[in-house]
């Protein structure tokens, strides 16, 4: 049996399959070595009853995640090890999962367009090594996380449309004070700041909403894929995650601006991972 693993800062996908069949899927908390150290991953994963019931039957285990890079992956692999007695852990960066997912085994741009952001070139074997992943506090260009800050920064500014300030009101029962409190006091202040992507997506055919998300997406593609499409000659590029997903019109406008063109868009790289990972244990 073998387990792949997705996961963001806020939510990890699993599916469990075994001979071809998937014998179970499911969500859990996001494991994200940044914030959660190998004791707090492990009481993660001995609340799920699933992995409890399968833990010593899974051979093989296949963690993506965002943050799961460098030494943090040396956090990932304790606290797995630990659970999965009997199963072999491999860990590895969520933009690894998302060229993975889209590119197989062919060479490409991948970015990821979620919780957070990041971009890459992918020769089809590894991901090129790059200084683009910065968190959400110093990058995550047109990320969830980068819409909820820009959004909370502008209706604490006065600077959001009228409209959408009532909007707001009615949904939120949130002050300046609150705010602030939630993003430097309160642990995981990611969490909060991505929630309200989903303010965003319901007010989507708003102007100031979609001229917000065009600008980060933007900032995208002149920071990161305009460089790597000069250092290494190609052009098609390919997303995974909810916002690249959600807005793939604008993603796509955007790119064709700067000279792209959109290779495939997904918004949960589970199924292909699994699907791959599938053909590679026949």
């Amino acid at each position: 049996m073998i387990a792949v693993v997705y996961s963001g800062s806020r939510l990890a996908d699993w599916r469990l399959a075994e001979r071809g069949k998937v014998i179970a899927g499911f969500k859990t908390m996001g494991i994200n070595p940044h914030h959660n150290d190998a004791a707090r991953i492990e009481q993660l994963l001995n609340k799920n009853n699933t992995l409890i019931n399968y833990a010593e039957k899974i051979k093989r285990i296949y963690f993506f995640g965002a943050g799961a890079s460098g030494e943090n992956r040396i956090i990932v692999s304790k606290a797995f090890n630990s659970f999965f007695r009997f199963g072999k852990v491999f860990v590895g960066h969520d933009l690894k999962a998302a060229a993975l997912a889209t590119c197989g085994d062919h060479r490409g741009l991948v970015g990821i367009i979620g919780s957070g952001s990041n971009a890459a070139y992918y020769n089809g074997k590894k991901l090129e090594q790059n200084n683009y992943g910065l968190g959400y506090i110093l990058a995550d260009e047109g990320s969830a996380n980068w819409l909820g800050r820009n959004i909370l920064q502008d209706y604490i500014t006065q600077t959001m449309p009228p409209d959408l300030v009532l909007k707001f009101d009615e949904k939120y029962s949130l002050d300046a004070k609150l705010i602030l409190d939630k993003v430097y006091r309160q642990a995981n202040p990611i969490l909060f700041l991505s929630s309200f992507s989903e303010f965003a997506f319901e007010n989507r055919e708003n102007i100031y909403v979609r001229n917000l998300v065009i600008k980060g997406f933007n900032l995208l593609f002149k920071k990161y894929f305009i460089p790597l499409k000069e250092r290494h000659d190609i052009r098609t590029v390919s997303f995974t995650g909810s916002v690249a997903f959600d807005y793939q019109e604008l993603l796509e406008n955007v790119a064709i601006s700067h000279g792209f063109e959109i290779g495939t868009i997904i918004r949960e790289p589970i199924h292909n991972l699994l699907n791959y990972y599938l053909n590679k244990n026949k």
